[in-house]
């Protein structure tokens, strides 16, 4: 498993699997539809690559694992491990977290000033639900749709379809589900329909005005 490994990892760095030297593979096996692996080693030799090609990337790949892999290994200092783990826990980490907060609920956690959190697999399931923002013992579901701009007409389509899911949500747990579209745009992504933003805070207000569940 440890040499698997290595050659996989070297394999993949130097791109040697690339179609432009093994074939387009996912391709040359549904042309030839093989029964057994005999016909599709029999087909891909006399088709795509010859036995020959192969085994000279493989010697390609040895020459990379043995010689550059290991004057590379060779140059690694204790202090290079070391600073490695410190930046991949710290400093990575923190540029996740950063990266994390610019997404949509990110976006929107900062603009309505209230926590959101992701939704247990179940209201997925259930609700079309994503992230919830709980409301003293009520809940606020939002559900987020990545899409393009094409897309968007397709997506306000779905929207029609899962609004029985999001009415039983709000039977449920007191709170309004609300669609939100997310687009890509130079600086990263964004709110399509920010109208929904307003939407959004005017719920929160709604639920803080209520009486707690029960009374």
């Amino acid at each position: 498993m440890p040499k698997e490994w290595i050659l996989n990892q070297a394999n993949m760095r130097w791109q040697l699997n690339r179609p432009r030297h093994v074939g387009h593979v996912a391709e040359e096996i549904r042309k030839c539809a093989p029964k057994s692996l005999e016909d599709w080693r029999k087909y891909y030799f006399n088709n795509v690559r010859t036995k020959e090609q192969l085994e000279e990337i493989g010697r390609k790949l040895y020459v990379k694992v043995t010689e550059v892999c290991r004057a590379e290994i060779e140059e690694l200092t204790e202090e290079d491990c070391i600073n490695f783990v410190l930046e991949l826990v710290i400093d990575r980490t923190y540029d996740g977290y950063q990266s994390e907060i610019q997404t949509i609920y990110g976006q929107l956690q900062n603009i309505l000033g209230v926590k959101i959190e992701p939704a247990p697999d179940e209201w997925d399931r259930l609700y079309n639900v994503d992230f919830f923002i709980k409301i003293n013992d009520r809940y606020i579901g939002l559900q987020i749709k990545p899409a393009g701009f094409a897309y968007i007409p397709q997506i306000i389509n779905e929207y029609q379809f899962q609004k029985e899911t999001h009415k039983k949500f709000t039977e449920k747990y007191g709170g309004k589900v609300f669609y939100i579209i997310s687009v890509k745009t130079d600086k990263g992504k964004a709110i399509h329909n920010t109208e929904v933003i307003n939407e959004i805070s005017e719920e929160i207000k709604r639920l803080k005005g209520l009486s707690p569940l029960g009374q």
